[in-house]
């Protein structure tokens, strides 16, 4: 499916993402804004989650149709099989920035599970692994498909809209603080830490050509309720 219902979450990222997108907009807005470039008297329409669409989330050629945005050098099904990432939000600055957004409200959601896919499809998305890394300058072996797929395949995507087909692509990584309930970080600190680990455990080196297109925001749960 390319369209996820997800309406309403009840704990988690997910609910405080749908909260800040709906209902706290503008404090969920200035928290990214800072982090753009030529930021001043932008603002950001959302696309997902929305209320008035179920809090659907997208995937796969959908969620380039909630952007409006077209590949027009390097296809995704070229670049990656079917049900590929599943999209947390979608949004769009007033000047034209895509922001792909990702986010969690506890450490163990960073370490997703393996691809499952099948061979074929399997060949397809190491392949594109291989492409990246190579873009990054990473020599070694480490399988990015394996440990924390969900981070690589959200670059990997990064890498299609922003180096393959020159589109103004913008990944956000949105770090939920102090979520009790789901027993998450209580500060930006203990993120920076388990993340250092995660992109030293895939060799992603510290400046690389997608580095000033990936952000990482954290957003204090106090200010949602």
């Amino acid at each position: 499916m390319t369209r996820v219902i997800s309406s309403p979450a009840n704990c988690g990222s997910q609910k405080w993402l749908q909260t800040a997108v709906n209902e706290k907009t503008n404090i969920l807005n200035t928290a990214i804004l800072k982090h753009l470039p030529d930021n001043v008297n932008q603002t950001i329409s959302w696309y997902s989650p929305i209320k008035s669409d179920d809090h659907a989330e997208y995937r796969d050629d959908e969620f380039l149709r909630r952007l409006n945005a077209e590949l027009l050098t390097r296809s995704l099904s070229s670049f990656w099989p079917r049900l590929g990432p599943q999209w947390d939000g979608l949004g769009k600055t007033s000047d034209g920035k895509l922001l792909l957004i990702e986010a969690k409200s506890h450490i163990a959601e960073i370490c997703s599970p393996p691809s499952l896919a099948s061979r074929n499809s399997l060949d397809k998305i190491n392949s594109s692994f291989d492409e990246v890394k190579k873009g990054f300058g990473i020599r070694t072996k480490v399988d990015w498909s394996a440990t924390f797929y969900q981070y690589t395949n959200r670059i990997a995507h990064l890498y299609l809209l922003r180096v393959l087909n020159n589109l103004p692509a913008y990944l956000v990584f949105l770090y939920f603080l102090n979520d009790k309930e789901m027993n998450g970080p209580t500060s930006k600190e203990e993120w920076q830490g388990a993340v250092k680990l995660l992109e030293i455990y895939m060799h992603l080196p510290p400046k690389h050509k997608l580095s000033d297109y990936i952000f990482h925001v954290y957003l204090d749960i106090s200010l949602l309720q």
